[in-house]
């Protein structure tokens, strides 16, 4: 009994002592050790929150001390906000008298969010400090943030509180139809190169109009959003060969996270929907990253997409969905979906030259190419695929088998590899998949040999003169220009890319 009181008496007494908040401190002397001596919150567009970014303020002092301030330089006027160890302080701006421990540490987060306006005109950097303490004990932590201007695009807000809806195909979707005469974005169907553009839902294409894309341009997705082209309406994306790495002259959709770390989530976005009866569809130097489907392409009124020097990245489920679609693919590159990097479905007429699709995508069984000519469910079940012609391509990636071909019989399914690098480890008795002896639709095959990319988690699928892929080609399918406009040599590279000596 005489324990149990003693235990609980020191509880008690641990409980008190624990929960006090005078025990002795010194002043601080401005000897804090910070993380880091700059905070760079990466950057973000006008209005838009940013990340939130930590620092660690260490006491590596003997002695608990007491921080009389903790305040951002520009006080309650400051675009920045932070809480320190969990407190807010005023407005998340300023704190009075933090203790910190002998030989610990406290945690500061902060954000932002800023309008151009704030910036420095000349630089676009908004700027400001983290200051601690004050008079000859300051010390501070700089804070930088590069703001972008942009052009929003979003649906409208009715008084009732509703917002803006499109049916397409009868399906209602969060979003709304460009308009070439808005009164504050002008024509929202031209899209420049002089600021980015930041859509939130879906943005579609009217009836009839086409959205054209300059070289440059910039497109940034919020999540849940997309583009569409609708009925009878059309997409033409111009983008041109870029001479750096920066894409100076590639067309660029992606989502709207800007931080390093989102630079290759995939899922971040909707898709672009090329929506059945779109009609004259073309794209050329346009770059899709980490979308839920890159495109999705379904049938149309007969006329050809044309998608030529383009890549597709890191996509959760298809880099392109293309259902009873009509495809002249050419300088295509995909790498890494969820599902298939390419599905060609329920039918249609394809044909690619000169593509490289890969698929290196963390889980198992997800393949490059997949095609089929029917669709579960739907009605009727199977569609004619009257063409599915690849090449001079690489067909790659992680798993033993890189290609799926899946038929119905009450439909026609016609395909033919040409001089196509192939991976399938899998010995099989389909008689789809005899590669070496099926003269009607494989010829040329190079089968389970590396083409040695430079970087596929990078996204680099470039190759040098030691890949498998090097002079394989046919020169029957010769495409003149490369993915980067380099000259092809003859017989030429299999793949999107023209060999060249890796980087050191």
């Amino acid at each position: 009994m005489r324990a149990v009181t003693l235990l609980l008496f020191i509880g008690i007494f641990y409980s008190i002592y624990s929960c006090r908040s005078d025990f002795e401190t010194v002043a601080n002397t401005g000897d804090l050790v910070f993380s880091k001596d700059t905070i760079y919150l990466d950057t973000v567009f006008t209005n838009i929150g940013s990340s939130t970014y930590h620092l660690k303020v260490y006491n590596k002092s003997k002695n608990d001390i007491r921080i009389p301030t903790i305040q951002l330089a520009k006080g309650l006027n400051s675009k920045y906000r932070m809480t320190v160890d969990g407190m807010q302080g005023t407005n998340g701006k300023i704190f009075n008298n933090v203790d910190l421990l002998a030989k610990d540490s406290l945690y500061i987060f902060i954000e932002t969010t800023a309008n151009i306006a704030d910036a420095n005109p000349t630089d676009f950097l908004y700027t400001d400090q983290i200051q601690f303490d004050s008079g000859e004990n300051l010390q501070k932590v700089e804070l930088v943030t590069l703001i972008q201007d942009a052009v929003f695009l979003y649906p409208k807000r009715f008084a009732d509180g509703t917002t803006e809806t499109l049916t397409i195909d009868d399906k209602k979707i969060d979003g709304f139809y460009l308009d070439e005469n808005d009164p504050i974005n002008g024509n929202e169907l031209h899209f420049t190169n002089t600021k980015p553009y930041v859509i939130y839902g879906y943005a579609a294409v009217p009836e009839g109009k086409t959205a054209v894309f300059d070289a440059g341009a910039r497109v940034h997705f919020h999540a849940n959003s997309g583009l569409i082209v609708s009925n009878n309406a059309s997409l033409n994306i111009n983008g041109t060969t870029s001479t750096t790495s920066q894409l100076e002259n590639e067309v660029v959709f992606e989502g709207d996270r800007l931080e390093p770390e989102y630079s290759n989530i995939p899922g971040q976005w909707g898709t672009i929907w090329l929506a059945s009866r779109s009609t004259n569809n073309s794209i050329n130097h346009l770059t899709i990253k980490n979308a839920t489907i890159g495109l999705l392409i379904q049938n149309n009124d007969g006329t050809t997409v044309s998608i030529k020097n383009t890549q597709i990245y890191n996509s959760a489920n298809y880099g392109i969905l293309a259902q009873t679609a009509k495809i002249n693919g050419e300088n295509i590159v995909i790498n890494n979906a969820g599902l298939a990097s390419l599905n060609c479905s329920y039918g249609g007429n394809y044909s690619f030259s000169h593509c490289t699709f890969n698929n290196n995508w963390n889980s198992s069984k997800q393949v490059a190419v997949s095609v089929s000519n029917y669709s579960l469910g739907a009605r009727p079940e199977a569609k004619d695929l009257t063409q599915a012609t690849f090449n001079n391509c690489i067909i790659y990636g992680s798993y033993s088998n890189a290609l799926s071909l899946s038929k119905k019989s009450t439909a026609a399914f016609n395909y033919k590899f040409n001089s196509c690098l192939l991976k399938f480890n899998t010995t099989s008795s389909d008689p789809d998949y005899q590669f070496e002896t099926d003269a009607a639709h494989y010829n040329g095959i190079i089968l389970n040999k590396d083409p040695k990319f430079y970087n596929t988690s990078r996204n680099k699928l470039n190759i040098d003169n030691s890949s498998a892929a090097f002079a394989k080609g046919n020169p029957a399918y010769l495409i003149p220009l490369d993915i980067n406009g380099k000259t092809r040599t003859s017989p030429p590279d299999l793949g999107a890319y023209q060999s060249m000596p890796f980087p050191k």
